[in-house]
């Protein structure tokens, strides 16, 4: 592997993976779930990644909310990406940016 993973033991590996796991998983339920764009989402990120995970703060959320909306991009993708690399480092940002937009590729290339 990567030198991101050298001198990690098995056990720390396992938790990573499986953190990286419940990203993925958790922003493709937002993604999938969510309807009337990225304001919507803030809500249901709130919830999954503050009260239920408790992987960041009510105050990241509003720290999240002002990076979003000031950097281009769609806010759900752009807290997505935050999230995940608060939590998982650069590939954790990369799995939860592609779970949170998976939903939407899948249904407009069924569309089209």
């Amino acid at each position: 592997m990567g030198a991101q993973f050298s001198g990690m033991g098995d056990a720390d590996m396992d938790r990573r993976l499986r953190t990286i796991w419940t990203l993925f998983g958790t922003f493709l339920k937002i993604g999938a779930f969510t309807f009337g764009g990225g304001y919507a989402m803030i809500p249901l990120i709130q919830k999954e990644v503050v009260e239920k995970r408790n992987w960041i703060t009510n105050e990241d959320v509003l720290d999240i909310i002002a990076i979003a909306e000031s950097t281009p991009g769609p806010i759900a993708v752009n807290s997505a990406t935050f999230v995940g690399l608060r939590i998982g480092g650069v590939a954790g940002a990369l799995i939860a940016t592609f779970g949170c937009i998976l939903p939407s590729l899948i249904l407009v290339s069924l569309l089209s």
